[in-house]
Protein backbone atom coordinates (compact mmCIF):
# COMPACT_ATOMS: atom_id res chain seq x y z
CA UNK A 1 0.00 0.00 0.00
CA UNK A 2 1.35 3.19 -0.94
CA UNK A 3 0.39 6.14 2.06
CA UNK A 4 1.36 9.60 3.05
CA UNK A 5 1.11 10.77 6.51
CA UNK A 6 -0.76 14.21 7.22
CA UNK A 7 0.24 15.22 10.89
CA UNK A 8 1.42 19.06 12.23
CA UNK A 9 4.18 17.77 14.75
CA UNK A 10 6.99 16.46 13.46
CA UNK A 11 8.21 13.95 16.37
CA UNK A 12 4.80 12.38 15.64
CA UNK A 13 5.72 11.89 11.99
CA UNK A 14 8.64 10.48 12.67
CA UNK A 15 7.37 8.17 15.14
CA UNK A 16 4.92 6.78 12.84
CA UNK A 17 7.26 6.37 10.10
CA UNK A 18 9.35 4.13 12.52
CA UNK A 19 6.79 2.12 13.51
CA UNK A 20 5.67 1.44 9.85
CA UNK A 21 9.01 0.83 8.79
CA UNK A 22 9.21 -1.97 11.81
CA UNK A 23 6.09 -3.51 11.89
CA UNK A 24 3.96 -2.49 8.67
CA UNK A 25 6.31 -3.37 6.07
CA UNK A 26 3.21 -3.55 3.59
CA UNK A 27 3.19 0.58 3.86
CA UNK A 28 5.59 2.67 1.23
CA UNK A 29 4.91 5.94 2.86
CA UNK A 30 5.63 8.63 -0.38
CA UNK A 31 5.71 11.69 1.17
CA UNK A 32 4.37 13.49 4.53
CA UNK A 33 2.89 16.91 5.16
CA UNK A 34 1.99 19.52 8.01
CA UNK A 35 -1.03 21.17 6.98
CA UNK A 36 -3.80 20.82 4.60
CA UNK A 37 -2.54 22.67 1.26
CA UNK A 38 0.76 20.76 1.09
CA UNK A 39 -1.41 17.58 2.24
CA UNK A 40 -3.64 18.18 -0.77
CA UNK A 41 -0.77 18.60 -3.30
CA UNK A 42 1.14 15.76 -2.22
CA UNK A 43 -1.85 13.54 -2.37
CA UNK A 44 -2.60 14.90 -6.09
CA UNK A 45 1.36 14.24 -7.14
CA UNK A 46 1.47 10.94 -5.26
CA UNK A 47 -2.33 9.43 -5.63
CA UNK A 48 -1.52 7.33 -1.98
CA UNK A 49 -4.24 4.68 -1.53
CA UNK A 50 -4.08 5.31 2.52
CA UNK A 51 -3.64 8.38 4.04
CA UNK A 52 -2.64 8.59 7.74
CA UNK A 53 -4.31 11.67 8.89
CA UNK A 54 -4.39 13.69 12.08
CA UNK A 55 -8.03 15.29 12.74
CA UNK A 56 -6.33 18.52 14.39
CA UNK A 57 -3.65 20.43 12.39
CA UNK A 58 -2.65 23.65 13.67
CA UNK A 59 -6.09 25.91 13.06
CA UNK A 60 -7.39 23.37 10.94
CA UNK A 61 -8.87 20.08 10.73
CA UNK A 62 -8.08 17.19 8.93
CA UNK A 63 -11.51 16.53 8.24
CA UNK A 64 -11.45 19.64 5.68
CA UNK A 65 -8.56 17.82 3.37
CA UNK A 66 -11.26 14.78 3.38
CA UNK A 67 -14.02 17.55 1.72
CA UNK A 68 -11.33 19.15 -0.76
CA UNK A 69 -10.28 15.33 -2.36
CA UNK A 70 -13.67 15.07 -4.74
CA UNK A 71 -12.98 11.00 -5.29
CA UNK A 72 -12.54 8.98 -2.33
CA UNK A 73 -10.88 5.86 -3.67
CA UNK A 74 -8.51 5.24 -0.97
CA UNK A 75 -8.33 4.25 2.55
CA UNK A 76 -7.61 6.47 6.06
CA UNK A 77 -6.29 5.73 9.29
CA UNK A 78 -7.15 8.58 11.70
CA UNK A 79 -4.48 9.31 14.09
CA UNK A 80 -5.28 11.63 16.64
CA UNK A 81 -5.40 12.90 20.23
CA UNK A 82 -8.58 12.43 21.74
CA UNK A 83 -11.00 14.59 20.28
CA UNK A 84 -14.41 13.36 21.50
CA UNK A 85 -16.42 15.37 18.90
CA UNK A 86 -14.02 14.07 16.08
CA UNK A 87 -14.02 10.50 17.18
CA UNK A 88 -17.27 10.50 17.56
CA UNK A 89 -18.25 11.11 14.02
CA UNK A 90 -15.40 8.26 13.01
CA UNK A 91 -17.24 5.52 14.94
CA UNK A 92 -20.44 6.82 13.48
CA UNK A 93 -19.20 6.01 10.07
CA UNK A 94 -17.43 2.83 11.25
CA UNK A 95 -14.04 4.20 10.56
CA UNK A 96 -10.48 3.52 12.08
CA UNK A 97 -8.94 5.37 14.39
CA UNK A 98 -5.55 5.44 16.66
CA UNK A 99 -4.97 6.87 19.45
CA UNK A 100 -1.52 8.58 20.56
CA UNK A 101 0.72 7.31 21.75
CA UNK A 102 0.63 4.60 19.39
CA UNK A 103 -0.18 1.54 20.40
CA UNK A 104 1.51 -0.84 18.03
CA UNK A 105 -1.41 -4.00 17.97
CA UNK A 106 -3.37 -1.06 17.21
CA UNK A 107 -1.58 0.17 14.52
CA UNK A 108 -1.32 -3.36 12.82
CA UNK A 109 -4.66 -3.90 13.21
CA UNK A 110 -5.71 -0.83 11.53
CA UNK A 111 -3.13 -1.46 8.53
CA UNK A 112 -4.49 -4.90 7.76
CA UNK A 113 -7.62 -3.72 7.47
CA UNK A 114 -7.29 -0.83 5.42
CA UNK A 115 -5.55 -3.64 2.99
CA UNK A 116 -8.79 -6.04 3.14
CA UNK A 117 -10.62 -3.20 2.54
CA UNK A 118 -9.08 -1.30 -0.33
CA UNK A 119 -9.47 -5.07 -1.92
CA UNK A 120 -13.08 -4.93 -1.45
CA UNK A 121 -13.17 -1.31 -2.42
CA UNK A 122 -15.87 -0.82 0.88
CA UNK A 123 -14.01 2.38 1.86
CA UNK A 124 -15.84 5.15 -0.46
CA UNK A 125 -19.18 5.13 1.13
CA UNK A 126 -17.46 5.49 4.79
CA UNK A 127 -15.39 8.13 4.05
CA UNK A 128 -18.77 10.22 1.84
CA UNK A 129 -20.79 9.62 5.24
CA UNK A 130 -18.29 11.10 7.34
CA UNK A 131 -17.35 13.85 4.64
CA UNK A 132 -21.39 14.43 4.36
CA UNK A 133 -22.06 14.41 8.21
CA UNK A 134 -18.95 16.89 9.03
CA UNK A 135 -20.71 19.04 6.74
CA UNK A 136 -23.68 19.29 7.78
CA UNK A 137 -22.16 20.35 11.20
CA UNK A 138 -24.37 18.09 13.10
CA UNK A 139 -23.76 17.07 16.87
CA UNK A 140 -24.92 13.64 16.14
CA UNK A 141 -25.28 12.15 12.28
CA UNK A 142 -29.08 11.07 11.26
CA UNK A 143 -27.44 7.52 10.26
CA UNK A 144 -25.38 5.44 11.55
CA UNK A 145 -22.99 2.29 10.11
CA UNK A 146 -22.88 -1.04 10.27
CA UNK A 147 -20.03 -2.96 9.38
CA UNK A 148 -21.42 -6.59 8.00
CA UNK A 149 -18.58 -8.70 6.28
CA UNK A 150 -18.99 -7.79 2.59
CA UNK A 151 -21.03 -4.80 3.04
CA UNK A 152 -21.77 -1.73 5.15
CA UNK A 153 -25.89 -0.72 6.03
CA UNK A 154 -26.64 2.37 6.95
CA UNK A 155 -29.40 2.74 9.54
CA UNK A 156 -31.06 5.46 10.63
CA UNK A 157 -31.34 6.11 14.38
CA UNK A 158 -34.73 6.72 14.15
CA UNK A 159 -35.61 2.97 13.18
CA UNK A 160 -33.47 1.43 15.71
CA UNK A 161 -36.02 0.08 18.85
CA UNK A 162 -32.95 -1.80 20.88
CA UNK A 163 -29.89 -3.07 20.73
CA UNK A 164 -28.79 -6.61 22.37
CA UNK A 165 -25.88 -8.23 23.21
CA UNK A 166 -24.68 -11.55 22.28
CA UNK A 167 -21.51 -12.05 23.92
CA UNK A 168 -18.74 -9.92 22.07
CA UNK A 169 -21.73 -9.25 19.02
CA UNK A 170 -24.45 -6.95 19.15
CA UNK A 171 -27.76 -7.26 17.53
CA UNK A 172 -29.72 -3.97 16.36
CA UNK A 173 -33.28 -4.65 16.46
CA UNK A 174 -35.16 -2.13 13.49
CA UNK A 175 -38.61 -0.59 13.67
CA UNK A 176 -39.34 -2.71 10.62
CA UNK A 177 -38.64 -5.90 12.16
CA UNK A 178 -35.35 -6.69 10.76
CA UNK A 179 -32.49 -7.64 13.16
CA UNK A 180 -28.76 -7.13 12.09
CA UNK A 181 -25.66 -8.79 14.00
CA UNK A 182 -22.63 -6.43 14.25
CA UNK A 183 -19.31 -8.25 15.62
CA UNK A 184 -18.95 -5.37 17.86
CA UNK A 185 -19.78 -5.16 21.84
CA UNK A 186 -22.29 -3.36 22.87
CA UNK A 187 -20.76 -1.35 25.35
CA UNK A 188 -19.22 0.63 22.05
CA UNK A 189 -22.75 1.29 20.55
CA UNK A 190 -23.90 2.47 24.50
CA UNK A 191 -20.98 5.02 24.22
CA UNK A 192 -21.92 6.15 21.10
CA UNK A 193 -25.98 6.37 21.53
CA UNK A 194 -26.79 7.10 25.24
CA UNK A 195 -26.50 10.81 24.71
CA UNK A 196 -28.55 10.41 21.15
CA UNK A 197 -31.98 9.29 22.79
CA UNK A 198 -30.96 5.53 23.95
CA UNK A 199 -30.98 3.98 27.38
CA UNK A 200 -28.71 1.27 28.77
CA UNK A 201 -30.91 -0.53 30.90
CA UNK A 202 -29.18 -3.78 31.70
CA UNK A 203 -25.70 -5.35 30.58
CA UNK A 204 -27.13 -6.68 27.68
CA UNK A 205 -29.61 -4.21 26.22
CA UNK A 206 -29.82 -0.44 25.01
CA UNK A 207 -32.86 1.05 24.10
CA UNK A 208 -34.15 3.94 22.13
CA UNK A 209 -36.75 5.89 24.40
CA UNK A 210 -38.97 6.58 21.14
CA UNK A 211 -39.65 3.05 21.32
CA UNK A 212 -40.61 2.75 25.08
CA UNK A 213 -44.51 2.32 25.89
CA UNK A 214 -44.37 2.06 30.18
CA UNK A 215 -42.71 0.89 32.91
CA UNK A 216 -43.74 -2.51 34.27
CA UNK A 217 -43.48 -3.21 38.12
CA UNK A 218 -42.97 -6.46 37.28
CA UNK A 219 -39.57 -8.34 38.40
CA UNK A 220 -38.10 -5.81 39.57
CA UNK A 221 -39.13 -3.66 36.96
CA UNK A 222 -39.19 -3.91 32.99
CA UNK A 223 -39.56 -1.82 30.03
CA UNK A 224 -42.58 -2.69 27.73
CA UNK A 225 -41.74 -1.71 23.76
CA UNK A 226 -44.39 -0.08 21.31
CA UNK A 227 -43.14 -3.61 19.77
CA UNK A 228 -44.89 -5.29 22.64
CA UNK A 229 -41.13 -6.66 23.99
CA UNK A 230 -40.49 -6.66 27.50
CA UNK A 231 -36.50 -5.57 28.36
CA UNK A 232 -35.33 -6.47 31.57
CA UNK A 233 -34.06 -3.41 34.01
CA UNK A 234 -31.39 -4.35 36.09
CA UNK A 235 -30.92 -2.82 39.87
CA UNK A 236 -27.57 -0.72 38.92
CA UNK A 237 -29.31 1.12 35.93
CA UNK A 238 -32.65 1.40 37.51
CA UNK A 239 -32.58 5.02 39.01
CA UNK A 240 -31.20 6.38 36.02
CA UNK A 241 -33.75 4.71 33.66
CA UNK A 242 -36.50 6.09 35.81
CA UNK A 243 -34.98 9.07 36.08
CA UNK A 244 -34.92 9.19 31.84
CA UNK A 245 -38.22 8.28 31.22
CA UNK A 246 -39.63 11.00 33.98
CA UNK A 247 -37.69 13.33 31.79
CA UNK A 248 -39.08 12.18 28.22
CA UNK A 249 -42.82 12.00 26.87
CA UNK A 250 -44.21 8.11 27.11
Amino acid sequence: MKAIIVDDEPANVVNLTILLNKYCPQIEILGTANNNKDALALFEVEKPNLIFLDIQLDNDSGFNLLKSIPKKDFEVIFVTAYDNYGIQAIKFAALDYILKPIDIDELVSAVNKAEIKLKEKQQTLQLDFLVNHIKRDQAVPLKIALPQQKEIIYVLLTNIVRCEAEGTYTFFYLQNGEKILVSKVLKEYSELLENNGFIRTHQSHLVNLTFVKSWLKEDGGMLLLTTDEKIPVSRPHKDKVKSQLTGSAL
